[in-house]
């Protein structure tokens, strides 16, 4: 699943629709989960962005308010019957490698952790996966909640992937940020 509704107001414009090298952040983000061999994705977005993305045969899911845990909500609520779990993918992280994406479905293979995060130096970052058996509760949380507690509050049950990129912990936020990480062409 990516999430991809938010407001870009940090930004100061759609970032999603952003040129990234030959496409855009979001198309980036995509290809890259394309490339992972992740299939069922759901797009999670506005309605601006889901009337620009037409290069990809994926299921999208409004949310207009762009809150992130709304998001989340309704891309689980998407999700086929038959997934056991979900990877949570941020459209703002384009830099994000196949190789990351690969590491954590492939440790959850391995193990069948109910939660498997990457980690850079000690800190999580994104993409992440957790189980269906844990999608209620997250179902359950109220606006005001964040994913941050919720990984808090399952900590001892994480399964922690370490990684030698940065990239995980990367996501575009302000045009700073966009210039730092924006491939040369």
């Amino acid at each position: 699943m990516i999430l991809a509704a938010g407001k870009s107001m940090r930004m100061g414009r759609q970032k999603m629709l952003m040129p990234w090298a030959n496409t855009t952040v979001l198309e980036k983000v995509l290809l890259t989960l394309r490339n992972a061999d992740i299939e069922d994705l759901v797009l999670v977005t506005n309605s601006e962005i889901a009337r620009s993305i037409t290069n990809f045969d994926v299921p999208v899911v409004i949310n207009n308010d762009g809150e992130m845990l709304a998001s989340l909500q309704l891309g689980l609520r998407a999700a086929k019957p038959s997934a056991r779990a979900a990877l949570i993918c941020l459209g703002d992280q384009p830099q994000i490698e196949e190789g990351s994406v690969r590491s954590v479905c492939e440790a959850y293979q391995k193990s069948r952790s109910r939660l498997v995060v990457p980690s850079y130096q000690m800190r999580r970052g994104h993409p992440w996966l957790v189980i269906r058996e844990l999608w209620e509760e997250i179902l359950g949380m109220q606006p005001g909640q964040s994913m941050r507690e919720f990984l808090s509050a399952h900590a001892a049950e994480i399964e922690y992937v370490n990684l030698d990129t940065a990239t995980i912990l990367q996501d575009l936020d302000t045009p700073e940020d966009y210039l730092k990480y924006k491939p040369a062409l």
